[in-house]
């Protein structure tokens, strides 16, 4: 259940009526007079959707949409800059202010997530080397040790998943990673197995699958709290030849490419204008072959890129982010080769995307890869599993519990729409009663 759903359906009200109230004052002052009214429409529009963006929008370009916003209120000001329009102008960024705050609040992604016993005997596996050596900065070890997590540091050398199998054999009835995505599916797979509750610790560079989740990427101690008094959800895991990823699996990129700064720090929003950098690296590579979702068989793309769960991607609100993990579908992304007629929505290559519960990529050769971020050999065929709900993760109740795109919409009409969804009460995503959810879409 959405947390402060009364609240939630109030500025989801609130952003309707501003907007349609702001609307309503710039057409009528464009047609009152015209021609100087028509120009004080546009500022409005302008900073409407600069509001807008910065609602959708995280980082950089939230500050960038508000700032187009403010440009724009001052353009008018400037131009405009009589009594009469010096009130509207007024009342028009009251509007758009009104419209930005309710909005933002009505799209909170925070989740009540169903109560859960902590385990009494959890164990936290932390990478002292991941992320430049975050958990030592921020005393993990001793900060699990006060809530009764056993911390376990991994040296030199170690095996992660016999080390887990250990803890579990030895009783440890929680378990829990903190360390880079590679490292958090691991103790996920192992987790899984023994249906025993996990909980995702962003110690590591990136921690995509703790976004996803709904960990607060920020608060790494704090996330140490889905042991003590978190929520639990049910979340997907996909395998690729028995081998368990939480985030994707790239094919196509030589496994030396994998290891490329410029790469492996790129957020996958970004993939689409790093992919052409990455495959130029290499002077050939097997032919990868697969079917479109249609039957159809197509034949060596540039990337292909599986996930757990669809990614956004391209220019759309919350790219780089999955909406959901808990859905039972692989994303399939995939880039084509030069070769393809016309560019995609998002890059220099022709991509595209699909879903689906299983998909296969065959080659004559071994296919070089990248899991969650690091380099493998795949042998042919390739062949990717979702696991649907697989993993009971553990999430600190301050933390949000969702995706950053779990309801934020894709496009003007589909906003409005969701705003309107939630002031009645319902989930925008799905159609159905917002209080009648237990486990909620991340």
């Amino acid at each position: 259940m959405f947390r402060r759903t009364t609240g939630r359906r109030v500025a989801a009200a609130v952003a309707l009526v501003a907007a349609v109230a702001t609307l309503t004052l710039a057409v009528g002052a464009a047609f009152s007079d015209f021609p100087r009214g028509l120009l004080f429409l546009v500022c409005g529009l302008v900073a409407a959707v600069g509001s807008w963006e910065g609602v959708l929008r995280r980082g950089w370009g939230r500050v960038a949409g508000l700032a187009v916003a403010v440009v724009a209120l001052a353009g008018a000001v400037f131009m405009l800059a009589d009594d009469g329009f010096l009130r509207l102008l007024l009342y028009l960024a009251v509007g758009a202010l009104i419209w930005h705050v309710a909005a933002r609040l009505a799209f909170d992604t925070h989740v009540t997530l169903p109560p859960a016993v902590p385990p009494q005997r959890p164990v936290v596996f932390v990478n002292p080397r991941s992320g430049d050596g975050k958990a030592a900065r921020f005393g993990l070890g001793e900060q699990a040790r006060a809530r009764g997590i056993e911390p376990v540091e991994l040296g030199p050398g170690d095996d992660l998943e016999s080390l887990v199998r250990t803890a579990v054999a030895t009783g440890a009835d929680g378990l829990a990673m903190a360390g880079g995505d590679g490292s958090q599916a691991v103790v996920a797979a192992v987790a899984a197995e023994a249906g025993l509750p996990y909980a995702c610790i962003p110690s590591g560079t990136r921690n995509h699958f703790a976004l996803d989740l709904g960990v607060d990427r920020d608060d790494v101690v704090g996330a140490l709290d889905a042991f003590v008094d978190g929520g639990e959800r049910i979340v997907d895991l996909a395998e690729v030849n028995g081998r368990v990823f939480v985030n994707n699996v790239s094919l196509g990129v030589y496994a030396e490419a994998v290891q490329l700064t410029g790469y492996r720090l790129a957020k996958i929003r970004t993939l689409l204008a790093t992919v052409p950098a990455v495959v130029h690296t290499g002077a050939g590579g097997p032919e990868l072959r697969w079917s479109t979702p249609g039957g159809r068989i197509k034949r060596g793309p540039a990337v292909v890129l599986v996930s757990n769960g669809q990614y956004r991607l391209g220019g759309a609100a919350g790219a780089g982010t999955r909406p959901a993990v808990d859905e039972g579908l692989l994303g399939v992304t995939v880039v084509d080769p030069r070769s393809s007629a016309s560019p995609g929505p998002g890059g220099q290559l022709p991509w595209r995307q699909f879903t689906a519960s299983e998909f296969r990529v065959d080659s004559d050769a071994p296919v070089p890869a990248g899991i969650d971020g690091e380099a493998a050999t795949l042998e042919p065929p390739a062949v990717f599993r979702s696991r649907p709900s697989a993993l009971r993760v553990r999430i600190a109740t301050q933390h949000p519990g969702a995706s950053p795109s779990a309801i934020e919409p894709v496009g003007a009409l589909a906003a409005l729409g969701a705003l309107a969804a939630i002031a009645v009460g319902r989930d925008p995503r799905r159609g159905r009663p917002v209080q009648h959810r237990t486990v909620p879409v991340g």
